[in-house]
């Protein structure tokens, strides 16, 4: 990773300098002085731990405590004291998602992402054209307002919302009915783990997490009697929101993950 690109990522996770001596080890004055560019042959091992902090990873890209600054216009809080206010005040260039207000970085979907999204969402918004269905299907960028409060803001990749009443001034106020997640090594414990309680708690009824890299989708339908299904791909796998008449096929999808998998 060359000096530029650090930039980039620095700028791009949020870090102030402080914070990113404090997460490599490496000592405030060196950091500045390699990315000023007054050191101009800096040492291997520096720029080893640098990448380390800087470079992908399968943890969220969270940005840490006082580092909204990087946005600007957001006055410096603490993770967790974050509110809609903050979040309406980040620059439209910038995509990140508030939870339980905490400021998390989203970074641009990969046109492999955007397929395998889109993909889905066209089989169910055909889906519903074809039977004069009730309900509509979104995909991100959509903002969702989860809880009704000032805490917590997602965009899905896809969802599905039955209540129509729910959308107000272009956004989603309260759980879809469906949700879709399309998991990067960046966002798989958000996913998982953070994500699939928020969406429980708030009263999505079905939640998938598709993962392209192991060719895999998760089915919770907190509804039902098993908790969760595992899927490999090679079938369709019915929405369970529509008790099954809705099925979505991975054919495609599929030959889209193998070719991820070769990147």
């Amino acid at each position: 990773m060359t000096i530029e690109e650090m930039k980039q990522k620095k700028l791009q996770k949020g870090y102030s300098y402080t914070q990113l001596s404090e997460l490599s080890g490496v000592p405030l004055g060196t950091i500045q002085k390699v990315f000023s560019g007054e050191t101009e042959h800096p040492r291997y091992a520096t720029l080893q731990a640098l990448e380390q902090v800087l470079g992908n990873s399968d943890e969220p890209l969270e940005l840490r405590d006082g580092a909204a600054f990087a946005y600007g216009g957001i006055q410096e809080k603490r993770q967790g004291d974050y509110t809609l206010s903050d979040y309406y005040a980040v620059p439209e260039d910038f995509r990140v998602e508030l939870i339980d207000g905490v400021f998390y970085d989203m970074a641009a979907s990969t046109f492999d992402h955007q397929k395998i999204a889109g993909e889905i969402h066209r089989q169910i918004a055909n889906y519903i054209l074809d039977n004069n269905g009730t309900c509509e299907v979104g995909i991100s960028p959509i903002d969702v307002q989860l809880d009704c409060d000032d805490k917590t803001m997602v965009q899905p990749d896809v969802f599905i919302l039955c209540n129509h009443d729910k959308v107000l001034k272009g956004r989603v106020f309260g759980a879809p009915d469906f949700v879709l997640e399309v998991i990067s090594p960046s966002t798989k414990r958000k996913d998982y783990f953070k994500k699939l309680e928020k969406y429980e708690n708030a009263g999505v009824r079905e939640y998938w997490i598709l993962d392209p890299y192991k060719k895999q989708l998760v089915v919770f339908f907190f509804e039902g009697d098993v908790y969760a299904q595992l899927h490999n791909l090679t079938q369709p796998v019915p929405v369970l929101i529509y008790e099954g008449k809705l099925q979505i096929r991975f054919e495609h999808i599929l030959q889209w993950c193998e070719g991820i998998v070769k990147e």
